[in-house]
């Protein structure tokens, strides 16, 4: 039952932070077109432009003022909301995926690091991330806005790597997304909406506002507008193992961030020129080759492997309970594969042995009737109980067991090398089950 609960704790609290980010998201989108689009020509008196717009049936006049209308509106609309709850919802994720039972989900597996120090990291980078980033924003880089952004995406892509030395693929990319995301919150609480404010108070005083604080808030709303994209590829990135698995997961994620960062600065650029077109056929040849680069290396059915013991050692199950879940035990060493006889024979290795490997190491999660707590139904709805079903799935297992290794989660049943290097050896065979 604490399973089940937990999964639908994760459910709606997963789905409240992604209507709120397509909320903040969209709201952000929309608005960056709408001042692309706006028509300059001949505006009326006081007015930077208008839109005509038709949308569900509708037409709609839109108008944009240079400062403010003569008396400010009893009803103003601000848009902060989206934001503060898309950012509440996203640390309530983290302390429900994460947080909740760290030693599975957060650190690699093998860490020296606790529970509780993993968590303290986790919750401290954010912060840290946002005071660096604020304080580079208010130096003298702050009139250099391309040497900022450089910088941030170097200092950015530094924390992905360091994440990646301490934390597990899907929590290092989660946390960067988090540092990013407690960015962009930050300068709406903290920047964006004070200058707003201070704008509206200015005018209704009837007082000339200070130009600086608009100047700073525009600063701050580019900035979130080119973070977007890399935070929504890291919202779905767990999905995607071939990404975060990778053993080069941080290069990954800054090749995805810089192609992500060229398409949006097309899409802010058009309504003067096509001139950035360029990066749309750039992005689409660079995810290509991000492909390439992070695809399984081919394997050879090596006869060391396909003649190993037919009985194997296994090392019994911790039945340690952590948070309502299994405490992984430190990663057994790798053993040397025993040399192969002279006269070895290519045959690939029986599914007898493989079978028997992924009943004891897989099928504690990933079955009808799972014997982990943590689940109660299997995980994506993937299950290993018969041949069949593990045949099917070849190319699953591969993925994530043999070539990035990200399963068994935290690897809490101990799968030793000799066992992932024997599973990769039968699927190079064509995965036969008989």
């Amino acid at each position: 039952m604490e399973a089940h609960l937990l999964e639908w704790l994760n459910l709606s609290v997963r789905w409240v932070h992604m209507i709120t980010g397509v909320a903040w998201i969209g709201a952000s989108f929309y608005f960056v077109w709408l001042e692309n689009n706006l028509n300059r020509v001949n505006p009326k008196s006081g007015l930077a432009g208008d839109l005509w717009a038709i949308h569900g049936g509708g037409i709609y006049h839109l108008e944009k003022y240079k400062l403010a209308p003569p008396t400010m509106p009893d009803n103003l609309h601000w848009f902060k909301w989206e934001a503060y709850f898309t950012w509440l919802s996203g640390i309530a994720l983290l302390c429900v995926v994460f947080y909740s039972n760290p030693t599975l989900y957060l650190l690699a597996p093998g860490s020296t690091l606790s529970g509780p120090e993993g968590v303290a990291i986790g919750l401290g980078s954010l912060f840290i991330g946002w005071f660096i980033y604020s304080f580079l924003c208010d130096s003298a880089l702050g009139k250099r806005p391309a040497l900022l952004g450089f910088i941030l995406f170097v200092l950015i892509i530094g924390a992905a790597y360091g994440f990646s030395k301490v934390f597990s693929g899907r929590g290092a990319y989660l946390h960067v997304g988090a540092i990013i995301g407690t960015i962009m919150v930050g300068n709406v609480f903290r920047i964006i909406m004070p200058a707003q404010r201070a704008l509206v108070a200015a005018i209704a005083e009837n007082r000339t506002p200070d130009p600086a604080l608009p100047a700073k808030g525009l600063l701050r709303s580019r900035h979130n507008n080119y973070f977007t994209l890399p935070v929504l590829f890291i919202m779905i990135s767990n999905h995607f193992p071939s990404t975060y698995g990778s053993q080069y997961n941080w290069l990954i994620l800054a090749g995805i961030a810089v192609l992500a960062v060229l398409v949006r600065h097309y899409f802010n650029t058009r309504h003067d020129s096509h001139k950035y077109a360029w990066t749309l056929p750039v992005a689409a040849v660079g995810m290509i080759c991000l492909a390439y680069v992070s695809g399984p290396k081919p394997m050879s059915s090596a006869p060391e492997v396909a003649n190993a013991p037919a009985k194997i050692e296994y090392q019994p199950l911790p039945e340690t309970a952590v948070g309502g879940g299994l405490k992984p035990a430190e990663a057994k060493p790798a053993e040397a594969p025993a040399a192969a006889p002279a006269q070895a024979s290519n045959a690939g290795p029986g599914f007898d042995k493989v079978h028997n490997v992924i009943q004891e190491r897989c099928t504690v999660c990933h079955s009808a009737k799972p014997t982990s707590p943590l689940f109660s139904a299997a995980p994506a709805g993937v299950m290993f109980d018969t041949p069949e079903q593990i045949r099917q799935n070849a190319a699953r297992i591969q993925a994530q067991a043999v070539t990035s290794q990200i399963m068994p989660l935290g690897n809490i049943t101990q799968m030793t090398q000799q066992e992932r290097d024997l599973i990769g050896a039968w699927i190079v065979q064509g995965a036969p089950t008989n």
